[in-house]
């Protein structure tokens, strides 16, 4: 792994396989390794230089500066927009990813983001239009705060994993794991995947800067409605963190996109579905325009 200093925030990244460039975007206080090892490889052996990356704030990329909001103001800025106060938006974080590839050198890439990655990579997309090949949004939503909302039993429940305590970041993650996942959820799988990121780096404080980021961020359906790059939209109809209506209106928004729903995935990439949804990701890089093909 390595780092690369964009604009004075430092990104740490690693690269794994040769070919067309692929981004991959993670979602919500998880770093770069909960991109699965074995599905990082299956997309490099489909001819691809998949690139991972921290996002600002998590993992050993820079954390901000200031006192991370707390429960009552993190609450109110998941349940409006207007209570939502942020030092960064979600097109900040989209600016980190572009400079990413600036660094590397790369003209274009594929791009996939998962939760917030998705949402991150919309943004990338909108922003950055020339620098996206194709796009790939999973279990994400649009910004618009009538579809794709969390389930509100699970706003409720919210408070009791807003914790950075050390100490408790292993049971709350699987907790939340097996309270968002489909009924495939790997509980074992789970918590070794936490223990290496506690181990990597144990600072959670970003995460409640990242749920500011994404409340405070404007709706992207205008945007998203520019969009040419070929886009593909994935999402789990069991999903209680993003609810389906969210991956519907994404697709909606995007002229010419492929929804493909699972009736046995929630917020969560369960190995069982991977075969079909890296299939889905090739298959819609393949859209490209060969003109615009990533290098």
């Amino acid at each position: 792994m390595t780092s690369a200093d964009i604009g004075g925030v430092t990104i740490e990244y690693d690269i794994r396989g040769e070919g067309q460039p692929l981004l991959l975007v993670m979602g919500l206080g998880a770093q770069l390794i909960h991109w699965p090892d074995e599905f990082v490889t299956q997309l490099a052996d489909r001819g691809f230089r998949v690139i991972r990356f921290d996002n600002r704030d998590i993992g050993l990329s820079t954390k901000m500066p200031g006192t991370p909001p707390g429960r009552a103001r993190t609450i109110g800025g998941l349940l409006s927009r207007r209570l939502a106060k942020s030092e960064y938006l979600l097109s900040d974080m989209a600016d980190d990813a572009a400079g990413l590839l600036d660094h590397l050198g790369i003209e274009r890439a594929h791009v996939v983001g998962v939760s917030m990655g998705g949402m991150i990579a919309q943004s990338l997309t909108i922003g950055h239009p020339a620098k996206v090949a194709s796009l790939t949004s999973i279990m994400s939503n649009t910004g618009d705060r009538r579809h794709g909302k969390p389930a509100m039993a699970l706003i409720r429940r919210a408070p009791q994993f807003l914790n950075s305590d050390p100490e408790k970041m292993l049971d709350n993650g699987v907790a939340i794991g097996r309270l968002i996942s489909g009924p495939h959820f790997d509980e074992k799988a789970e918590r070794e995947l936490i223990q290496r990121a506690v181990e990597r780096d144990g600072d959670a404080t970003g995460t409640a800067r990242q749920i500011m980021a994404i409340s405070a961020s404007p709706d992207r359906t205008a945007g998203l409605r520019k969009v040419t790059a070929p886009t593909l939209v994935i999402h789990g109809l069991r999903d209680v963190l993003v609810l389906a209506s969210g991956g519907i209106a994404t697709a909606k928004a995007v002229a010419n996109s492929r929804l493909l729903m699972f009736p046995d995935m929630g917020h969560d990439l369960p190995r069982q579905r991977w075969d079909e949804v890296i299939d889905a990701i090739v298959a819609n890089t393949e859209r490209a325009p060969s003109h615009l093909a990533a290098r």
